[in-house]
């Protein structure tokens, strides 16, 4: 039976090709994966909504927290004295304003401890350093880690590179405090979800190529790392997926505007365009196969591997773009969170 990922492009004019032993080879992209049914389920009474394409008039609804996801308060961060907090005003890149940090040190943890640098997705348009920011405190709080969360700006206000240097800022002035807030500065992790994977990802080939904090690590939750937006899966789930084509197509047009799709795109801003993906920290990279960043994140741990580098891939059968965040209490949801558990754990306490 083939596998979902084994998918050929489609032919979009023309006969199909014959084999050399007769038959016609498919050339057909199929139908999308079926849903996981406990994620179906959550997700149908609210699918037409997730689906709408989003539009420059739509963004300051957009910029409201959705119910699901609103940002936490203080006292919702601490998690009973679990944490306690910190905001700091930190310098941003040269020219550019100051950036806020986030940071949630854990109170009965040993010292000095990783900690999990933590970007915010939304599509590289909405978003900020509280909402969503469950995902790496649940792992944090399980393995006694810090948690800096960063905000950056947003497109299409502040496109390329403003988000991904305000990012490396940040990361920076991490590296260079870490002491002082009791944090180990050679166990640094990046992490994000969607953008924020993207946006993860793009800051640990910056402190690669610039010489820059050496990262323990990167957690790369359903990653957005390919502007070009042609994959199988993106074409496959055209229409039907959580921020499906059309979505994508205008996140990235926010971020890098008439260069989306062309020839001269960084790989900062996509990090699927990177031509060398050696000498990277170990990765931890996951996706649904419902989704339409499912071809690009197996490409992009594929390519880690055939660099010679170390990643982790887990590809959840029936899973859509945020689904355990959506649906936490499905089985695949607690599949996902206690692989990333898993995989952090070994990181840090090796």
């Amino acid at each position: 039976m083939r596998s979902p990922l084994d998918v050929r492009p489609a032919v979009l004019a023309g006969p199909a090709p014959v084999s050399a032993a007769g038959p016609p080879l498919v050339t057909e992209i199929g139908p999308p994966p079926p849903l996981d049914p406990e994620l179906a389920a959550a997700l149908a009474p609210v699918a037409d909504l997730l689906r709408t394409a989003p539009t420059r008039e739509l963004l300051p609804l957009m910029r409201q927290q959705a119910p699901r996801c609103p940002p936490f308060a203080a006292d919702e961060l601490t998690r009973g004295g679990a944490f306690t907090l910190q905001e700091r005003t930190v310098p941003g890149p040269p020219g550019a304003p100051d950036i806020s940090l986030l940071i949630c040190l854990p109170t009965r943890a040993a010292r000095p401890t990783a900690a999990l640098y933590r970007i915010h997705g939304g599509g590289m348009i909405v978003g900020d350093s509280r909402a969503g920011i469950a995902e790496v405190l649940d792992p944090a709080q399980e393995l006694g880690l810090a948690v800096v969360s960063v905000e950056y700006r947003l497109a299409p206000e502040t496109p390329h590179p403003g988000p991904v240097e305000d990012c490396y800022a940040g990361l920076e002035w991490l590296a260079a405090h870490a002491w002082e807030l009791g944090i180990d500065p050679d166990r640094l992790i990046v992490a994000g979800r969607s953008a924020g994977g993207g946006l993860a990802a793009g800051v640990a080939l910056l402190a690669r190529d610039r010489h820059g904090p050496a990262l323990l690590g990167q957690l790369l939750m359903s990653p957005m790392l390919d502007d070009r937006n042609d994959s199988v899966s993106a074409r496959q789930l055209a229409g039907r997926s959580v921020w499906d084509r059309a979505a994508n197509e205008f996140g990235w047009t926010c971020l890098l505007g008439a260069d989306t799709g062309g020839a001269h795109v960084s790989a900062y801003a996509a990090p699927a365009r990177a031509a060398d993906l050696s000498g990277l920290a170990p990765a931890f990279v996951d996706v649904g196969t419902a989704e339409t960043f499912r071809d690009e994140d197996v490409a992009y741990a594929s390519g880690i591997w055939q660099a010679g580098g170390v990643a982790e891939l887990h590809v959840w059968p029936g899973g859509f773009h945020g689904f355990d965040t959506f649906a936490p209490g499905a089985h695949l949801s607690r599949d996902a969170r206690a692989a990333r558990v898993a995989w952090l754990r070994r990181l840090t306490m090796s």
